[in-house]
């Protein structure tokens, strides 16, 4: 008895790829395929399920796999950013940014400051400070983002003529990057401060 997965010799090759006469072929059912004198090829393994049952993960497991997967998501959006951080008008305008020192950093530092001293509580001559700290801080974030938005918008101009990046949006897009502490940024910074962009 010959074996089921045995190759078949080269004479069963040859009979199976013969040609058949027209009453051969009548005889036939309409259905019939002949033999293309090899075997079935075998399905791909790619892509399959595991053959055997996979044992659950307990709680501290799930936890740990989770928390891992939080991290690992955490440090590829502070790397690469999100969809909105795409593009190179975006990369322009964060290297921008990320090249100087602006006031907008100083901004939540001051405003707590400000907060504090307005307190009724404080005597007559701190809540006058704190108000002139905070028009001056005000009034410097303003002129900052002005500085900022003309630079970007000349690099962009310059830079890429044909874009069809909304101007508003990246000056936006600046802004919030400006008043972000640095460490904070993402995508992180990739210029030093005081380079040239």
């Amino acid at each position: 008895m010959p074996s089921l997965f045995r190759r078949k010799s080269t004479d069963l090759v040859d009979e199976a790829v013969s040609s058949l006469t027209p009453e051969e072929t009548a005889d036939r059912p309409r259905g019939y395929t002949p033999a293309k004198g090899r075997e079935t090829p075998k399905r791909p393994t790619v892509g399959r399920r595991p053959a055997g049952p996979t044992r659950p993960l307990t709680k501290e497991e799930e936890r740990e796999r989770r928390r891992q997967l939080r991290t690992e998501a955490a440090a590829d959006f502070r790397r690469e950013g999100g969809p909105r951080d795409r593009g190179p008008e975006r990369l322009l305008a964060r290297n921008v940014v990320d090249s100087r020192r602006t006031v907008g950093t100083w901004f939540f530092g001051g405003a707590l400051i400000v907060l504090i001293g307005s307190n009724a509580a404080m005597p007559p001559v701190v809540r006058l400070i704190s108000n002139v700290l905070w028009g001056a801080l005000a009034l410097g974030v303003v002129v900052d983002s002005l500085l900022i938005c003309r630079k970007i918008g000349k690099l962009v101009r310059e830079r890429f003529p044909k874009t069809g990046q909304r101007m508003g949006s990246l000056y936006l897009y600046a802004v919030m990057r400006s008043i972000t502490f640095r460490r904070m940024r993402a995508p992180a910074p990739q210029v030093k401060l005081g380079e040239k962009v």
